[in-house]
């Protein structure tokens, strides 16, 4: 059985949020990944475009999605699932802290506007 401790896990900061890494091909996981992400308050969202689908879950807060050209306001206990291939961005608008848990599976990339792609730590 594998358990991961919240003391054990490793914490990212990029473009205003924490992504907190759970489950990873780092920490066992075979096929899916599962971070927690904080967006900090008045934090405008990064578009990118996700090769993998991914879930976001709000389990605290108020954020916006914008996926494609389709923007949803999302509160606490909100959930939307990102399609593969689409363009994607989180903002937070409010002048409070908002988190979210996210799954996607290994093998997740995010190719940034300027053509880049990154391969969070969170994902592997």
């Amino acid at each position: 059985m594998v358990v991961i401790r919240s003391a054990e896990t490793t914490a990212h900061e990029l473009h205003g949020s924490r992504f907190t890494s759970y489950a990873a091909p780092a920490t066992g996981s075979g096929e899916l990944c599962v971070w927690r992400v904080d967006v900090a308050a008045n934090t405008p969202g990064t578009t990118h475009t996700v090769s993998r689908e991914e879930v976001l879950v709000l389990v605290a807060g108020n954020l916006r999605a914008v996926i494609d050209d389709d923007a949803q306001e999302l509160a606490t206990g909100d959930a939307v699932i990102v399609p593969a291939g689409s363009t994607f961005r989180l903002d937070n608008a409010s002048e409070e802290v908002a988190t979210a848990w996210v799954s996607t599976s290994v093998g997740f990339q995010a190719t940034l506007q300027d053509g880049s792609r990154l391969v969070p730590p969170w994902v592997r």
